[in-house]
């Protein structure tokens, strides 16, 4: 009986992975990212910059009533802002083209908030534009954030103010294109000038927006956008203003109940969720600053460039993406202090990922799937994004070891999933070989786009990761040893 059992385990798995005497891939594990998802993920870290009369005002949320003078960079270089972030190693930058106080910088026709009431350029100004092309030249990603809550509008909280939104959109979308993130605010409602009101106003939050039509409307103009909010519907809000993401981080969320009935939405965006059906990934904001906008008394107080690799870590480091804030001082430049944690910040990354170990290894696994080699351990560090190690479909943990010939020093381990195919990972440890016998050195929970594991520093000559836990077998693109 025992043998008949074996025969139909073995008949099953041959039969479920092979067709016309061809291993398949291993079936998706839904949800999977779509191609602009994955674009975004290959992204990992931009910039975002918040730049407007709050600069000059020292507020964080202007009221509304400001004054367009104040807005009066003396030395706007937004040339600089563009290599500085490309030379920190950040591909794209976000801009704030309008905060709450509803503040254009840039020549809206459909109000007087703007820059072209200002005394700055006199009138001629246009920070969206001088950034737009600044971004063409460096080859950055070029994003924009407009604030749906307007404390200057006197009609906000009326349908005409959200189609004044959606005509700024429009004229954004269509002037300075191409657009690769469209970054939404939680914050709405509260008190403002309003016109001259001076009042609270509570709005009911998601409905007088109608963002369904607002995107669809945004699409059409812009079809490979990703769109940032708390809950997508693209890309998640990771829940603090803190640089991490959580351990688990798992992509997949269900946004259409996140605000009917959980009681730690912050929790639930900072993990995900195992059974999520939509695939929506964190991404993680923080500022170099105590503060969004620049603030004289915080130049002491900027992140250091080792602060900052800490973040690196617990961010792009746990599969999400970073978007760094960087605001331009009164000058209209980056404070000397920002650029030099930003440049030496590079140099951390840049030595602690130069010499990839496994490049010069060798691969094995304790299985592989179908002992088809389109699925064999080599293909783990090939730097072929493209290929990947899979089990048999009934295999949901496994064993990889990578022989590095001679014993060497290892800080880092990087994992990456093949996320087209899905998340799967649950859990994992590394062991590594000193001195004759394997010690374990790490572990941790999810692995989704990329994982990067810091281990105490210690000298081995081979690495084993144990993948102990999976939600369907499991596919690995890449390791990578520092």
């Amino acid at each position: 009986m025992k043998y008949l059992k074996l025969f139909v385990i073995i008949f099953l798995t041959v039969t479920s992975i092979t067709c016309n005497g061809q291993v398949i891939p291993p079936p998706p594990l839904y949800p999977v990212p779509t191609q602009q998802q994955l674009d975004w993920h290959e992204l990992e870290q931009y910039a975002f910059i918040h730049f407007t009369t709050n600069t000059f005002t020292g507020k964080e949320w202007g009221f509304g009533d400001e004054d367009p003078d104040v807005f009066n960079p003396s030395k706007l270089n937004t040339d600089q802002w563009a290599q500085t972030i490309k030379d920190a190693g950040l591909k794209g930058l976000v801009l704030t083209c309008k905060h709450h106080d509803g503040f254009c910088i840039w020549p809206s026709e459909f109000t007087e908030h703007s820059v072209k009431n200002s005394k700055w350029k006199n009138g001629e100004g246009d920070v969206v534009r001088a950034v737009s092309e600044s971004c063409k030249k460096v080859g950055l990603k070029f994003g924009i954030y407009l604030s749906p809550w307007d404390r200057n509008r006197a009609d906000y909280g009326s349908p005409s103010c959200v189609e004044y939104y959606r005509n700024q959109l429009k004229e954004l979308f269509t002037n300075y294109g191409p657009i690769f993130e469209m970054w939404f605010d939680g914050a709405n409602g509260g008190d403002g000038y309003y016109g001259g009101a001076n009042e609270k106003r509570k709005i009911k939050v998601p409905d007088y927006y109608d963002w369904p039509t607002t995107i669809e409307m945004i699409r059409k103009m812009e079809p490979n956008i990703i769109f940032f909010s708390d809950a997508g519907p693209d890309v998640r809000w990771c829940g603090n203003e803190s640089g991490y993401v959580g351990d688990p981080n798992w992509c997949p969320i269900n946004n259409d109940s996140i605000y009917s009935g959980k009681k730690d939405i912050l929790n639930y965006l900072n993990h995900g969720y195992e059974t999520g059906r939509k695939w929506i990934p964190a991404e993680v904001d923080v500022s170099i600053r105590p503060g969004w906008f620049f603030h004289e008394s915080e130049n002491s107080k900027v992140k250091s460039s080792e602060r900052l690799f800490e973040i690196y870590l617990t961010s792009v480091g746990r599969g999400a993406n970073l978007i760094l804030n960087i605001p331009p001082d009164k000058r209209g430049l980056l404070h000397e202090n920002d650029v030099k944690s930003l440049i030496g910040w590079k140099k951390l990354i840049d030595q602690a990922f130069a010499n990839n170990l496994a490049e010069n290894a060798s691969a094995s696994a304790d299985s592989y799937r179908g002992n088809s080699p389109d699925y064999q351990a080599s293909n783990l560090i090939d730097r072929n994004k493209d290929t990947y190690w899979a089990s048999d479909d009934h295999i949901l943990d496994g064993s990889i070891e990578i022989d590095l010939k001679s014993e060497q020093p290892i800080k880092y381990i990087v994992l990456q999933e093949y996320i087209r195919l899905g998340q799967r990972i649950k859990a994992f440890n590394i062991e590594a070989y000193v001195s004759g016998d394997w010690k374990q050195v790490g572990n941790g929970t999810t692995i989704g786009y990329k994982r990067i594991v810091k281990i105490e520093p210690v000298e081995a000559k081979k690495i084993r990761i144990n993948l102990t836990d999976s939600k369907a077998c499991p596919v690995i693109s890449n390791i990578e040893i520092y």
